[in-house]
């Protein structure tokens, strides 16, 4: 009876008791998620995102408790990943365009004096002996210290020693557990050695007055930095020879004879990155090299696909080709296998030592295809002619049978040519469905970020690039590079402004082209 109550009540419009539970319990697990994060949100101080955080659960909390509202119930996800995984992605990526966040540009002023200060640490040659037990809360290890005269204090990285009174000492009076810490035992001690060295604890809020650090975990010892710093005058001092470091407006610590200290901290630089990719030579001529070769690659890849793929297409669209299906089966077996597994086979038959090509099919020459510049960039376009014919073959099949037959026999009854009847007749009616493939093709082909950098990894590279470029990099893998490699640095800031003049170009591209298009939907 209660089965059937609960379908008379869905079929009213009314919620049957499985999905009002299944809603309670879905809702709990997104106010859990949502209450850790606005706590986490809050401790760290960040107010704007603490702000929009607590909106958008009472959004939700609203709309789904709330009878009716059914178009946005079903809005409501779509909207909030579309804002978190590409508007905030877009606006985040433009923001990061105008800063000169990098390696040793990635946090703040204070984080960078504190790092600054760590980092130029020297142990005190004649500092007293500390005893310390490390202790641990919440994951967080700390120093719980007993200093020559007897005290006992507490501290940790970044919180300064604060004296505490319900330790408990052994007989010697040194300090072996206080309540709310667990004490380490000695095999803890040595499973967390790395972490317990490097730990640093502040004796008092000024750092310059140093901080206490232990070789083995049972013993501390003074360190001072060797660094100075002047919070009124914001500078640096090296006590060694006087050098003086001064803020001066480019997110690090510099000297007078341009040395700076490392690490520095993320600023807002308006246009400098954008002035730096068209002002600095070594970064925009291999810029302008890597934009070339963009558009060639994408023109040609496009290029070389469709007329091999409408080829295809139309050998295989004639009724008096013999075995059609085995041949269509073999022709689509490359748009099968993923195309970076493709580029990795593909990498192994041009190896230059080992690879299938010059042992077998060139009697064991050693030719550098992926190492030589413009021999890379004929194997990129190989490869990609191989990845991306199938796709141009379905396309123009598909758009090939869908031309009525009685049009071409209409033109070869009055005489035209099939070159003629195929130029001016069947090849216009077939761009009205192809075209706007063809421009997806080439935004596609313009960021074919698997191809590049699984096949020659954008090599070779450039020496005389101030970034890490190469010959056969195009833009996207060019952007990589610049963010995430090695050669260079990490430069998040000029591989940001990278991004925004690909977006551009892209969607200039792609705006033209659709314009352009539109004079084809006049043949329908």
């Amino acid at each position: 009876m209660s089965t059937i109550s609960e379908q008379r009540k869905t079929r009213q419009g009314l919620p049957s008791l499985r999905g009002i539970v299944t809603k309670i319990v879905l809702l709990s697990i997104v106010d859990a998620i949502a209450v850790f994060a606005l706590f986490t949100l809050f401790v760290q101080e960040s107010w704007v995102v603490f702000g929009i955080a607590a909106a958008v659960t009472l959004a939700i909390n609203y709309i789904y408790l709330r009878p009716g509202l059914l178009p946005a119930k079903y809005l409501l996800p779509g909207v909030l990943f579309l804002a978190v995984f590409q508007i905030f992605v877009v606006i985040y990526s433009g923001y990061i365009a105008f800063t000169n966040y990098g390696d040793g540009h990635n946090s703040t002023k204070e984080d960078a004096i504190e790092a600054i200060i760590l980092t130029s640490q020297q142990r005190v040659p004649d500092s007293a002996t500390y005893g310390i037990a490390v202790v641990e809360q919440l994951g967080q290890l700390s120093f719980l210290v007993t200093d020559p005269d007897g005290d006992i204090w507490l501290g940790g990285d970044g919180a300064p020693l604060e004296r505490v009174t319900n330790a408990e000492t052994d007989s010697t009076g040194k300090a072996t557990s206080v309540t709310g810490y667990n004490t380490l035992t000695l095999q803890d001690v040595l499973g967390n050695q790395r972490a317990i060295a490097d730990l640093a604890v502040p004796l008092t809020d000024d750092p310059n007055d140093g901080a206490l650090r232990t070789p083995d975990g049972s013993r501390a010892f003074l360190y001072l930095s060797s660094l100075v710093y002047d919070e009124d005058a914001d500078t640096f001092t090296n006590t060694a020879n006087g050098t003086v470091y001064t803020d001066r407006g480019n997110g690090a610590f510099q000297a007078d004879n341009g040395a700076s200290l490392t690490p520095g901290w993320k600023i807002d630089v308006g246009f400098e990155n954008f002035a730096r990719a068209f002002g600095e030579e070594d970064i925009r001529g291999p810029l302008l090299n890597v934009l070339l070769w963009t558009f060639a690659f994408a023109f040609i890849s496009v290029a070389s696909t469709f007329v091999l793929g409408l080829l295809l297409a139309m050998v295989m669209n004639d009724w008096r080709m013999k075995g059609r299906r085995f041949y269509r089966v073999l022709i689509i077996l490359p748009y099968a296998f993923p195309g970076f597994l493709s580029a990795l086979v593909w990498l192994g038959l041009f190896n230059q030592d080992f690879g299938f090509i010059n042992e077998v099919l060139f009697g064991g020459a050693s030719i550098p295809w992926l190492t030589q510049e413009w021999l890379a960039k004929f194997s990129i376009l190989f490869v990609n002619l191989w990845l991306g014919y199938p796709y141009m073959f379905l396309i123009c099949t598909g758009a090939l049978q869908s031309i009525p037959d009685d049009i071409m026999e209409a033109a070869a009854i009055d005489g035209a040519k099939p070159w003629a009847a195929f130029r001016l007749i069947k090849f216009p009616l077939l761009l009205v469905s192809v075209a706007p493939l063809l421009i997806s093709s080439f935004a596609f082909n313009f960021n074919n970020f698997n191809l590049i950098y699984m096949l020659t990894a954008g090599g070779p590279r450039d020496p005389s690039a101030g970034v890490d470029a190469g010959a056969t990099d195009i833009l996207i893998t060019l952007v990589y590079k610049v963010a995430f490699g090695s050669g260079t640095g990490r430069d998040y800031g000029l591989a940001s402004a990278f991004a925004i003049l690909i977006f551009i170009v892209v969607g200039a591209i792609a705006a033209y082209g659709f314009k352009r298009t539109k004079v084809l939907e006049e043949l329908n």
